[in-house]
């Protein structure tokens, strides 16, 4: 069996970060077989985070931010061409080419992409822009150096902030606008959020918050502004859509795996499931695109937008689909990311919105160097530092062993009495940005059950 396991056809759609990762896994694992690659875009896999970072700052041009390979993956590469289906009885994906990919086993890693803005006239609007694929980032680097009177960025989310940190670095005048109470309090809480909204303000940026976008407006095809929901207007010549990810997982309809919005359910092993809750054997999921149960939150499923989760995800995926059983392993790794934004560098460990309470466990607000803790019936859930975040290993450990909330004094730096407040994460339906990281409960994107006829 574990020698089959290591021959035959692995296709897998998504040519970025986790599909490359994947298959150098696929080939340090031993797998010998049949090896393809497909992706939508026409070039090979890039780094996304310098998008929205060193890139916009011009540091970086957009064509340099190419994964290295860590070694040769001797694959059939299809790029610029998208997986339009998923046909389970014959085992084969279907290319909008008209193509047909036979497989044996199958890893998706379709990702996400940039949530467009709502109304395709204004969309097409010159100067409204969204920020997801190398193409993306190169038109609005472009357009940051042409120096415009101000930039617009809808949305307060990591990546619209990153954004409007990049404008304020570059000495352009930027609004953002944000439907929530706060930047990036989506993702990390009430505390953090009015952190983040004081931040911004120093900088210089005219922040928005508790206002929609209702309209960009427009002449000869250009866009001059937008008009906001308490009735003011705001004259721009750029709009950076940054509203959050669409999962792509549409090209699996009528597949009968357990796919929708929230992405492609999995075990914990990374196997699919089908819409019946089986786990097919032959399809496994890794990256943005899955949600998968983690026991550190009550096995609720977790979809991520993490660099580090796409990697170690793909290598566990990857490692499962040419072992058997007894040696297959899961992925409980402990969700981590890092954003870095008006001089700031921020990190964090755990679901921050999976949490009651809060506290800060070391430093403070006002040095601007600290560490919150996130609790949720009294047991640490997570973590984020900022511009600290050597402690970061720490209140990993104590995540990763349930220890309890608030966490213990001591250290020299932490408080002895830290002051618990609720951790007031809003509902993700008041924002205008997403989560990086989302629980999205138990239940399925869609229910089904057999129904057996009256006697």
């Amino acid at each position: 069996m574990s020698a089959e396991l290591k021959k035959g056809r692995i296709v897998i759609v998504g040519a970025s970060l986790a599909g490359l990762r994947a298959a150098e896994t696929l080939r340090d694992e031993g797998f010998t077989g049949e090896l393809t690659l497909v992706g939508d875009e026409p070039c090979p896999p890039y780094d996304r985070p310098p998008l929205s970072k060193q890139v916009l700052l011009g540091r970086v041009p957009a064509t340099d931010v190419g994964l290295p390979g860590r070694r040769p993956v001797d694959a059939r590469w299809k790029l610029g061409v998208r997986a339009s289906g998923l046909d389970p009885s014959t085992k084969e994906v279907l290319l909008a080419n008209g193509e047909r990919l036979p497989f044996d086993r199958l890893l998706i890693t379709t990702g996400t992409r940039a949530r467009p803005w709502p109304h395709p006239e204004e969309a097409r609007l010159d100067g409204v822009l969204t920020v997801r694929t190398v193409e993306d980032a190169g038109r609005l680097a472009e357009r940051l150096d042409a120096g415009p009177s101000r930039v617009l960025v809808i949305g307060a989310g990591f990546t619209g902030s990153e954004i409007a940190s990049a404008c304020r670095e570059r000495g352009l005048a930027v609004t953002v606008a944000e439907r929530g109470p706060a930047p990036l309090v989506g993702a990390l809480g009430g505390t953090l959020g009015s952190f983040a909204a004081r931040l911004q303000r120093a900088h210089g940026v005219d922040l928005r918050c508790g206002v929609t976008v209702t309209s960009l407006t427009g002449t000869n095809g250009r866009l001059t502004g937008a008009e906001l929901s308490d009735g003011s207007r705001i004259e721009a010549e750029v709009a950076v859509v940054a509203l959050g990810a669409v999962r792509n997982t549409e090209w699996l309809d009528g597949s009968g795996l357990a796919a929708g919005p929230r992405g492609v359910a999995c075990d914990a092993g990374c196997q699919a499931f089908n819409m019946y809750g089986i786990v097919t054997g032959e399809v496994f999921v890794a990256g943005d695109v899955a949600r998968f149960p983690h026991p550190l939150f009550e096995y609720q499923m977790l979809a991520l937008e993490h660099w580090g989760n796409a990697v170690e995800q793909a290598e566990v995926a990857a490692h499962n689909m040419v072992n058997p059983g007894p040696l297959r392993r899961p992925h409980l790794t402990v969700p981590a990311f890092w954003s870095s934004q008006f001089g700031l560098n921020i990190k964090s460990v755990g679901v921050p919105t999976f949490s009651d309470q809060v506290t800060i466990a070391q430093g403070s607000v006002e040095e601007r160097r600290l560490v919150v803790v996130y609790g949720y019936r009294g047991r640490i859930t997570a973590a984020v530092s900022v511009n600290r975040a050597k402690w970061l290993d720490h209140y990993r450990h104590l995540i990763e062993t349930a220890a309890p909330f608030p966490p213990e004094p001591g250290a020299a730096d932490r408080p002895a009495a830290p002051k618990v407040v609720p951790s007031d994460v809003p509902d993700p339906k008041v924002l205008s940005h997403g989560p990086t990281v989302a629980l999205t409960g138990h239940l399925p994107d869609r229910r089904l059950a057999v129904v057996h006829p009256m006697a």
